[in-house]
């Protein structure tokens, strides 16, 4: 079973992905970013792709789709906040 993210694991591991573009939810533990795309079509084809990986891990993002645009929030509801899954997948997310 996947656990919530210690102090430490949160300052290490948390700290690259809030230099990259996400940031802390001020409401609850979660962390999001917006992803920018050239168009509907390459927003799309991310989704498709994160959600390959998603599956595979069976960890699945909060997320929408406005054009070009997608917002991605990931916490784990299982633990009621961040844990490691959140930030494998959002490592994941940043190389696709």
């Amino acid at each position: 079973m996947t656990e919530k993210l210690s102090e430490t694991g949160r300052k290490t591991l948390l700290e690259p992905l809030l230099a990259s573009g996400w940031v802390l939810d001020e409401n609850r533990d979660a962390i999001t970013k917006v992803f920018a795309f050239a168009d509907f079509t390459e927003a799309f084809g991310f989704m498709t792709r994160a959600a390959l990986w998603a599956e595979k891990w069976n960890h699945h993002p909060e997320w929408s789709n406005v054009y070009k645009t997608v917002t991605v929030t990931l916490t784990t509801h299982d633990v009621d906040g961040l844990s490691p899954l959140d930030v494998k997948l959002a490592r994941k997310l940043d190389s696709l």
